[in-house]
C-alpha cells in the first residue's frame, strides 16, 4: 500500500481503514460481463451443487460418466466454509436473495451444531445425511483444526454479515459465535509452543502432525489466538508456526523474492493455494509481522508462478501469459499438488490458481480468464464454472469439480472488486486482538 508524498503520514494511517472499506474495481462492460458469468457459474457449485441435507458443499462434483455414486453425500468443513462466504457473495451479487441465503445458512449451522466434533473441532468430511465423521484416511477420522478454521473464518464473516440485521439473522449470528468459541484450539496443541492438526477419538494423536509454516495454515494460529475462549499464547505462533525465526528466508533481496521458507518451495513457491485459502477472509493489504509483508509475499507467490508458466521451461503445450496457474488440484496422476519447479510441474494448468489470485495479479488473471472464457469455453467450462484442471499436452480435459478450489474463485474475485469478504473478517474484533496479540500490523488496527 503506497500512500502520496501529498498526505502526512499520520493522516493515512488514520484514514486506512476507510480507505480500504472504500475501494472497489471498476470494470469495462465486456469485462464486468464474463468476470460475473464467472462468478455466478461457480457459486453454482455451493448453491445448486449443495448436499441437500446439510446444505454444505460436496468435497467433489464429476459431470462425466466416472462420478463417484459414493461421495454424493460426503461434504467438507473447509471447503463447506468456503461455501459459507461465497453465499455471502451470491446475496450481494443478487445471484440469490438475501432470504434464501439466510435460510440456507441456517440449515448450515443447524448441521454444524448437530453434526460430529471433536473438542470443538470439527472433521474433513462428514456423511451429510448423518452427520457422521467420514474417514479422510485411516487415522484422520477425528477434529481437523486446519479444516474447522477454514469454516469458522467463513462463519465469522457470516456473523458480521448477519449480526445487524433482522431478529432472525441476530440469533443466527449468535448460534455461530456459540459454534466460534467452543473450538477448544488450546486443546490442540498438547501442552506444546506448536498447534497439531488432527485428533482422533480412535487414534488419539497418532498422526502427529505439528502445523509449522509456511503453507495454507496461517488463519489456524491467527483464530488461535484470537479466541476469547480456549485462545493459545503468543508463543505458540512464534515458536511453532515460525519455527523461531526460521521460516524466513535469508536471501531475499530479489524484487519479487519470497520472504518465507515454502516447505519444499523455497524458489518460486509452494502451490498457489498456499496465498489463497487464509487470505480469503485475512486481508493481506498492509499485513505485517516481524516474519513478512503479506501482500508483497502473496503478490511476489503469485508473479513467480505466472512468470514460470509464461516461460515454460519443461515446454508443455498451452502455457502462456493467458494460460497459466499452478497449484493443487486434479491431475492426469490423480490429485496432484502442482508447483513452479521442474519436478512439481507435470503440464497441468489449475483455473483457480489464475483466478483466485485476481487481487494480486489482476491484469494477468484477466487475460488467462477471457482465454479460457472466449477461446476454449467448450472444452473448460461447464455448469459450474471452469472445470478443475486440464493439460494441452495430456488432450486431458475433464468435467470435474473440488469444493476446495471452486470456492475462492468466488471469494478472491470479489475481494478484488469489493473486499466484502475482507471487511467483514476484518472487521471482527477478537480478530483484531488475535493480531495486535501476535505483533501484526495491519490498517484496520490502525485505530483502534
Amino acid at each position: 500500500m503506497q500512500h502520496k508524498s501529498c498526505i502526512p503520514v499520520f493522516v493515512w494511517v488514520l484514514l486506512a481503514p476507510w480507505l480500504l472499506q472504500a475501494q472497489t474495481v471498476k470494470l469495462s462492460a465486456g469485462d464486468d460481463k464474463i468476470f460475473t458469468d464467472v462468478q455466478r457459474a461457480t457459486f453454482q457449485y455451493f448453491w445448486d451443487g449443495a448436499e441437500p441435507n446439510s446444505g454444505l458443499a460436496r468435497e467433489r462434483f464429476h459431470t462425466d460418466d466416472v462420478y463417484p455414486q459414493n461421495d454424493k453425500s460426503t461434504v467438507t468443513s473447509g471447503g463447506g466454509g468456503f461455501g459459507v462466504m461465497a453465499i455471502l457473495v451470491g446475496i450481494e451479487r443478487k445471484f440469490i436473495t438475501r432470504d434464501a441465503g439466510v435460510k440456507r445458512l441456517e440449515k448450515i449451522v443447524h448441521f454444524l451444531e448437530t453434526a460430529d466434533r471433536f473438542h470443538g473441532a470439527w472433521p474433513h468430511w462428514w456423511n451429510g445425511e448423518t452427520g457422521k465423521v467420514k474417514a479422510f484416511s485411516k487415522k484422520d477420522n477425528g477434529g481437523d483444526l486446519v479444516e474447522t478454521s477454514f469454516m469458522i473464518q467463513g462463519l465469522l464473516c457470516a456473523r458480521q454479515y448477519l449480526q445487524a440485521g433482522n431478529a432472525a439473522e441476530k440469533a443466527l449470528a449468535k448460534r455461530i459465535d456459540t459454534l466460534w468459541k467452543q473450538v477448544e484450539f488450546n486443546w490442540y496443541t498438547q501442552g506444546k509452543n506448536v498447534l497439531y492438526w488432527h485428533w482422533s477419538p480412535e487414534y488419539n494423536w497418532d498422526m502427529n502432525f505439528a502445523v509449522t509454516g509456511y503453507n495454507e495454515c496461517l488463519i489456524m494460529y491467527v483464530l488461535a489466538a484470537s479466541s476469547p475462549t480456549h485462545g493459545v499464547d503468543p508463543k505458540v505462533y512464534h515458536e511453532g508456526w515460525a519455527q523461531n525465526g526460521k521460516i524466513k528466508l535469508s536471501n531475499t533481496k530479489a524484487a519479487d523474492a519470497l520472504q518465507l521458507r515454502h516447505h519444499g518451495d523455497t524458489v518460486n513457491g509452494g502451490p498457489l493455494f498456499w496465498s489463497h485459502y487464509s487470505y480469503l477472509g485475512l486481508d493481506p493489504r498492509g499485513l505485517k509481522d516481524r516474519y513478512a509483508d503479506y501482500w508483497k509475499e502473496n503478490t511476489h507467490h503469485a508473479i513467480r508462478n505466472y512468470r514460470w508458466c509464461v516461460e515454460n521451461p519443461n515446454h508443455f503445450k498451452g502455457y502462456g501469459p493467458d494460460s497459466w496457474g499452478l497449484t493443487s488440484s486434479y491431475s492426469v496422476r490423480g490429485y496432484a499438488g502442482h508447483a513452479p519447479s521442474a519436478k512439481r510441474d507435470i503440464g497441468v494448468i489449475s483455473p483457480t490458481a489464475a483466478l483466485s489470485s485476481f487481487p494480486y495479479t489482476p491484469k494477468e488473471s484477466m487475460q488467462a480468464m477471457k482465454h479460457w472464457y472466449n477461446d476454449r469455453k467448450d472444452k473448460l467450462f461447464g455448469v459450474y464454472g471452469f472445470y478443475d484442471a486440464f493439460s494441452e499436452t495430456e488432450n486431458w480435459y475433464t468435467p470435474r469439480y473440488l469444493a476446495i478450489d471452486q470456492g475462492p474463485i468466488v471469494v478472491m474475485m470479489e475481494n478484488y472488486r469489493s473486499g466484502l469478504l475482507w471487511k467483514l473478517f476484518m472487521s471482527c474484533p477478537e480478530v483484531k486482538s488475535g493480531l495486535q496479540k501476535l505483533g501484526f500490523s495491519s490498517p484496520y488496527l490502525a485505530k483502534q
